[in-house]
């Protein structure tokens, strides 16, 4: 395990890992100093709370303090890797990781960490509970909610922890070795950080970087690029998406959790009980509420178009869909004809609603609204008994909201109110 006792650490952004980072890196016995480029009452609380906890803070902007002495440079997520204090660190020649990366330097847990562009989520909480049903303390970490970094100095040999990992947080690994690794689909997205769709995947495919023949690589077999780049990997490698006779019904997400089941020696009778049981996750098709035969359903974690695809896909009754937010570069022109079938109505909201509605005029009736509650009631207004009001809104949720998640209880608590 790696030792930081009496190193000069700098963690760059006061997110939530952030905050978890800086908070592991203390009690290791570091010497943690916090830089954040934003400021707001919230964050000025927050930093008068860190340096009572011993740390140096601060906010509204980076100087090159940051690097004064640093051992080590710890970014969170949402940090760009052309951000001043990783320019300034490369000068330095100091190493810069990710947030995964700290807590991997110091977790005696197994590690399972599940990667692609859609269905995460979804698929690190049943490995979780596979693992759990098979008599095993697992932990469900990462992009899920709960940062690695916080919860890593309760782990015990012999521990698990199912991983969500975006390719934002592979950018900074060296070291990071999930003794499974799961890449589920890969579809353009992130295009205002990376260059290319070629760049994304490269991102995606450093999960496996550091496996050896004694660790498992799980890949969609459906996809193409993730089937080329299993010639890549040192690991050994086990195909899911093809669905034979014994997974029938089953979709993606399921038969990639079985592959990661069979990986981890865990009975199949035990999988397909877990399967039974699933109600599913918080802010992904969510059940809302039915008002007078409306039925309002929560997908505030599509934040990307083959998510809302999905969604659409799923959805069973004509759909008045409220979308927007801030945009990634994506290609709204590539679902009109979908929307055409499945959309009797759209409420288009936030930073991309001037691109979506470009790109969807003439395919689907639509409104533009200035704020997230007006586009709830206009959806209301919009629907009849029978309908759904879907909302999945393919972008970011920053340009209104903390993270998707506080999208996602904002549209619960004014559906409640309805």
């Amino acid at each position: 395990m790696m030792s930081y006792k009496n190193k000069k650490v700098t963690v760059v952004g006061l997110a939530r890992s952030g905050v978890a980072a800086s908070r592991l890196l203390c009690s290791l016995g570091a010497r943690v100093f916090v830089t954040e480029e934003k400021s707001s009452p919230e964050l000025v609380k927050l930093s008068r709370d860190l340096k009572k906890e011993g740390m140096g803070v601060e906010l509204a902007g980076h100087t090159r303090d940051c690097v004064e002495g640093c051992d080590v440079m710890v970014l969170s997520p949402g940090v760009r890797p052309d951000s001043a204090p990783v320019a300034w660190a490369g000068q330095a020649g100091i190493p810069v990781i990710s947030e995964i990366e700290l807590a991997w330097s110091v977790c005696r847990a197994t590690v399972i960490a599940v990667s692609g562009t859609n269905g995460k989520t979804t698929t690190t909480t049943l490995i979780a509970e596979i693992l759990k049903s098979a008599g095993r303390t697992c932990y469900a970490l990462g992009n899920i909610g709960t940062p690695f970094s916080s919860k890593v100095v309760e782990m015990k040999e012999g521990d698990y922890v199912s991983l969500e990992v975006s390719s934002f947080q592979l950018e900074f690994i060296r070291s990071f070795k999930p003794r499974v690794a799961l890449i589920l689909n890969m579809t353009p997205d992130h295009l205002d950080r990376y260059k290319s769709v070629e760049e994304y995947l490269n991102a995606k495919k450093r999960i496996f970087m550091n496996q050896t023949k004694d660790d498992w690589l799980i890949l969609n077999e459906t996809d193409e690029a993730l089937k080329k780049a299993a010639g890549q990997a040192r690991s050994r490698v086990l195909f899911f998406g093809k669905a034979g006779v014994e997974d029938a019904g089953m979709n993606q997400n399921q038969q990639a959790v079985l592959a990661a089941a069979r990986a981890l020696d865990v009975e199949r009778k035990t999988v397909l009980s877990v399967f039974r049981d699933f109600k599913g996750v918080e802010h992904r098709l969510e059940f809302v509420r039915d008002l007078n035969g409306v039925t309002f359903i929560n997908d505030s974690k599509a934040t990307n178009i083959d998510s809302t695809v999905w969604a659409l896909n799923n959805m069973k009754k004509p759909v008045i869909l409220i979308a927007g937010g801030r945009d990634k570069g994506s290609d709204f022109s590539s679902i009109v004809q979908l929307i055409g079938q499945k959309v009797k109505f759209a409420v288009l909201v936030g930073e991309a609603a001037s691109r979506i509605a470009l790109a969807w005029k003439g395919a689907v009736p639509f409104e533009t609204v200035s704020s997230f509650p007006e586009a709830v009631r206009l959806a209301r207004t919009q629907a009849e008994s029978g309908d759904c009001v879907l909302f999945s809104p393919m972008c970011k949720s920053f340009d209104m909201f903390t993270d998707y998640e506080h999208r996602g209880r904002t549209f619960k608590e004014i559906v409640a109110g309805l």
